[in-house]
């Protein structure tokens, strides 16, 4: 696991060693345990290490092929480089260390860009290659590891996070006003956009090839739900186990000490169980807590914990998230407001104590329907399969309307479901998912800021993907909504930004792309039904996970946010939020920022996920953007 940074001299002098030292300097976090360089007429390439496989100096990077034509930084790990190694010594191919980087470059030689069809594993590369005269960049299938690239005027540059990129002179700080729209409806800012106008993410499942021409970006890979299987639910659950246990042993190879993430959930405990079978020595777990029993997993992680006799460490989070939220937020250098952030961070911190790799739970959820959205989706869909369209589009919109008027939790929820049961079920499900109400946004954005985005709307996001999806079903297409959308811009984002701060590796077995391909061919009602979510991934657990877990409730990772507004989040909240000069109040109504406030610490409304986007937005644009521009385009 490491961080990489670069940039292009074919049309731009960007400088020499200077300019990469600073890029990988802003990376320090990402692989504190050697760095190096690489630098001719054409390409500069820098790398930071975290040293996983082969502790030796013959893993450092950049790396090097033997005939010297080729170089290549990477970040990630190759989880089938075992195989694909001895595919290449059969064909005489010498290495020189035992890496998955050096296979990268090898299987590069020999097949080009074809080799990204053949590597397992999360990874982000730039390899050069000095005959092509080309600079060829990928990004693993399902997004694990991030990549940004900067495109303005010929100049080109790129790393593994906004800051590497930022860490040269002179790069423009642009702010989108179209992304500003997207963070607050999604709390992220999605594919392929960043915050700034010039910088941008290479989306999961493609490579960018550049060379004095310019550039271009490819998709080699997409996950299709048109398939579906024919064959028994019993046959399924099976292959299900076999490829679990699979794709959870390849990831416990490590020189380093390796451990697990351990919530208490179903992903999580089902991971540590199969980690237990497959490992002869105690797994370590750790965990993270909260004083709020409401959010406290805890208790249920500690049963799994002992069940399996693993060397279990626990943390629970008390009253200092006020003094750490602005080194944690720091990570994050663009605005990223998912509250799941902050146990992310702590549980990283505590796991970094005792390994240097864990394993995670992520993943079950999108592949799996396992979120309570998918509960709340299909109860909408049945009840607008009982009304004409007619009737939902004219008549419950005034209904909705009606119900805003009615006080507490039972009108917003009433005035929810009405609004989202008069539009159709693709944008049904991006009301579902947005973090913030058209009429809280109406209510807050300035009339010129609304002037400038004109007909922008966020959903148009989640409209496109489902649209693209080729699922048979509506459940398919908003899995493949959600693998796309929420779980790379929000779910990896945060693991990776948070494991990388503690300079900890963080692998998901769920998350091969071989198990998403297979969920992909089961039928909607094998992952959710009658109301079960996750059903046959809970069936392949159901020998390793107590029933009064397996089923319980399910709860996230969440944070008791309405609460740390009225308590430590208070003041730091009034300074940021109530007192800033610029920043939020470049877009929101200052005035409504306080009624908002103010209803929210006299208990007449509990508005805590809006407040902590806004937190979120503030905090970061004092950190990467203040006094900068802002524009849509």
């Amino acid at each position: 696991m490491c961080g990489i940074a670069g940039f292009s001299l074919f049309n731009f002098n960007e400088g020499g060693e200077t300019s990469l030292e600073a890029m990988h300097k802003a990376i320090h976090h990402r692989g504190p345990d050697a760095s190096g360089m690489y630098i001719d007429e054409h390409i500069g390439l820098c790398h930071r290490r975290l040293s996983i496989l082969d502790l030796s100096e013959a893993g450092n990077q950049p790396m090097y092929s033997k005939e010297g034509d080729l170089v290549i930084v990477f970040n990630g790990e190759i989880y089938n480089f075992l195989e694909l190694r001895a595919e290449l010594e059969n064909d005489g191919v010498i290495f020189k260390s035992h890496t998955d980087t050096e296979v990268i470059l090898e299987l590069y030689a020999r097949e080009g860009t074809k080799c990204l069809d053949k590597l397992n594993g999360m990874f982000a590369f730039a390899l050069w290659d000095k005959n092509k005269q080309e600079l060829f960049i990928a990004r693993d299938r399902l997004g694990k590891k991030p990549l940004y690239y900067f495109n303005d005027n010929g100049r080109f540059a790129f790393g593994s996070e906004i800051k590497a990129i930022l860490a040269l002179e002179n790069i423009p700080r642009e702010i989108r006003l179209d992304a500003v729209y997207d963070f607050f409806a999604y709390q992220y800012v999605p594919d392929p956009k960043s915050i700034f106008k010039h910088i941008h993410k290479l989306p999961p499942a493609h490579y960018l090839i550049l060379n004095k021409d310019g550039f271009s970006i490819h998709e080699y890979w997409d996950l299709s739900f048109k398939n579906t299987t024919s064959a028994s639910e019993d046959a399924n659950k099976a292959q299900l186990k076999t490829l679990l246990e699979k794709v959870t042993k390849q990831r416990m190879i490590s020189d380093v000490p390796l451990g697990a993430f351990l919530s208490g959930g179903v992903d999580s405990s089902g991971v540590v169980a199969m980690m237990a079978q497959a490992s002869e020595t105690p797994v370590k777990t750790c965990t993270i807590g909260f004083d709020d029993k409401a959010f406290n997993e805890a208790d249920f992680a500690r049963e799994i914990a002992e069940k399996y006799e693993t060397e279990h460490h626990e943390f629970t989070v008390h009253q200092n998230v006020s003094d750490r939220l602005e080194h944690i937020v720091s990570f994050f250098d663009e605005p990223f407001a998912d509250p799941s952030l902050v146990p992310t961070f702590f549980v990283s911190e505590l796991a970094r104590k005792a390994v240097t790799v864990a394993l995670a739970g992520d993943g079950g959820d999108e592949m799996f329907a396992g979120y309570e959205k998918y509960s709340i989706d299909d109860v909408e869909n049945k009840l607008r399969n009982k009304f004409p369209e007619a009737v939902r589009k004219s008549v419950f919109p005034h209904l909705a309307k009606l119900a805003g008027k009615v006080p507490g939790t039972v009108g917003k929820k009433a005035k929810s479901l009405l609004t989202s049961l008069s539009h159709e079920p693709a944008m049904g499900f991006y009301i579902t998912n947005s973090m913030m109400t058209d009429e809280v946004w109406q209510s807050l954005v300035k009339p010129e800021v609304a002037q400038q985005l004109a007909d922008y709307h966020p959903s148009q996001y989640t409209l496109d993907m489902y649209n693209k999806a080729d699922g048979p079903d509506h459940l398919s297409k908003i899995l493949y909504t959600d693998i796309k959308t929420y779980m790379t811009g929000d779910i990896l984002v945060k693991v990776d930004r948070m494991s990388m701060a503690n300079s900890l590796e963080v692998r998901a077995p769920i998350l091969d792309y071989q198990v998403a391909e297979f969920a992909a061919t089961l039928p909607s009602s094998q992952k959710y039904r009658d109301g079960e979510k996750k059903y046959l991934l809970k069936e392949v657990f159901k020998p390793f996970i107590p029933d009064s877990l397996l089923y319980r409730k399910k709860m996230g990772f969440s944070t008791p946010l309405d609460e740390w507004f009225r308590g430590e989040l208070k003041e730091l909240s009034e300074s940021r939020l109530l007192r800033a000069q610029c920043g939020l109040n470049d877009v929101f109504d200052s005035r409504v920022i306080n009624k908002l406030w103010h209803e929210h610490q006299t208990r007449k409304a509990d508005h805590g996920i809006v407040l902590w986007s806004m937190l979120m937005y503030q905090m970061w644009f004092e950190r990467y953007a203040l006094a900068q521009e802002v524009t849509q385009q």
